[in-house]
């Protein structure tokens, strides 16, 4: 059993999941209570995630995924959005954290098509060269490359955007990414510091950006707008896909950009 908070199992538990442990309970309650949309905002990120990787298959004909930094497959993740829409398609969970991927092991014994990598995933070569990426992910076709809700355990040091491009330079023309990463523009410095130190309480450090940061994860790609009648743009991350944007624009939806973009 794992007896510190878990990331994955934090957020879990605010989707409403079972896969966490009392340690994880705990350390969501005390955040809910510094930051009561982060609820709203666990629930934004998920919606975006989904609806990005529908649009991906039904519109761009995508049929495989990585889903990098990918958590717990609960609570209607990739592979059964992807089943809802095509079920041929495909998907690698990849995640660092030991308790995560046998978490997911078990999640996933009986799925077709979807596997768990454990793997960290500044290790692009070994996350693209494992054997289970390559039993499933065929890197000669379009890539639905995810990063939802993961860049902010990236720290500038890591250079999370040359680890996008490194990603992006290894599949070919027609494949997508999709990310979704927290921000502090148009929160107060004090709501940030209170959200800050609970996540270091949880043992979870997280880099805050701004649009112009997040924008660079997209240099060189191609971004798609985010709903009918949209320019090509960064938005928050609820209303990316949502079928009235100005009523998705709510406190959690804030808290997070998301954009897809298209390699060229």
């Amino acid at each position: 059993m794992n007896d510190r908070p878990n990331a994955a199992g934090i957020y879990d538990y605010i989707l409403g999941g079972t896969t966490n442990t009392a340690t994880d309970r705990e350390a969501a309650d005390r955040a809910l209570k510094a930051l009561p949309e982060l609820g709203e905002s666990a629930w934004a990120n998920r919606g975006f995630l989904q609806r990005a990787v529908a649009r991906m298959a039904d519109e761009w004909g995508v049929r495989q995924f990585l889903d990098l930094g990918s958590g717990l497959p609960t609570q209607r993740s990739t592979h059964e959005v992807l089943a809802e829409h095509c079920p041929d398609g495909r998907v690698v969970y990849v995640d660092r954290d030991p308790f995560t991927v046998e978490q997911n092991e078990v999640l996933l014994r009986d799925v077709a098509g979807a596997a768990t990598l454990r793997a960290d995933i500044r290790d692009v070569d070994e996350v693209l060269s494992a054997a289970r990426t390559r039993e499933l992910i065929d890197l000669e076709l379009p890539v639905g490359i995810l990063l939802v809700a993961v860049t902010q355990f990236l720290p500038d040091e890591d250079d999370p955007w040359g680890l996008v491009r490194r990603y992006v330079a290894a599949v070919p023309s027609g494949s997508y990414v999709a990310i979704s990463a927290p921000t502090g523009d148009m929160q107060s410095d004090r709501v940030v510091g209170n959200l800050r130190s609970e996540m270091a309480r949880a043992g979870a450090r997280a880099v805050s950006r701004s649009r112009e940061e997040f924008t660079r994860f997209f240099d060189g790609l191609d971004v798609v707008p985010p709903y009918p009648g949209a320019d090509p743009v960064v938005v928050h991350v609820g209303q990316w896909g949502a079928e009235d944007p100005e009523a998705a624009d709510d406190d959690g939806s804030r808290w997070f950009y998301a954009a897809v973009a298209r390699k060229p």
